[in-house]
């Protein structure tokens, strides 16, 4: 199955999905070791690093950029980042990461209800352009 999506941030990457019910903030949302430690969010303790990240959108703070461009460098971000709509903010720190430490990590944006049909029972592959992407199962 192919679905197409737009690019915030270009690369390639697969891994197990992972879909947050719940906007997440990496700044005090996250931890160093890539795992959701926001005591608030409903998947609190998941760990993130390595997979691909389904979600909605990020939630606030522009500071998160800096920490998931920080946790790509460490190799504990996500593998990539599938949203339903645009979020500057996560599509900055996976820019600051490709630019400084030339480690792409994909953002990308699917439109409904293509996004509510990704399964998570499977291994995803994002492969994203700057202009096109394309997520494969």
């Amino acid at each position: 199955m192919v679905i197409h999506a737009r690019t915030l941030n270009p690369g390639t990457a697969s891994g197990e999905p992972i879909r947050l019910t719940a906007p997440l903030s990496f700044w005090g949302g996250t931890d160093e070791q890539g795992r959701i430690v926001d005591a608030h969010h409903p998947q609190c303790g998941t760990v993130l690093a390595g997979r691909v990240l389904v979600m909605e959108s990020g939630r606030g703070s522009s500071s998160a950029s800096s920490v998931l461009a920080e946790q790509i460098r460490a190799r504990t971000g996500p593998a990539a980042i599938i949203l339903a709509r645009p979020d500057t903010i996560i599509a900055l720190g996976a820019l600051v990461a490709h630019e400084l430490y030339g480690l792409a990590t994909p953002v990308i944006v699917v439109d409904r209800p293509a996004y509510d049909d990704l399964p998570t029972d499977r291994l995803l592959r994002v492969e994203a352009d700057l202009l096109d992407a394309t997520i494969t199962w």
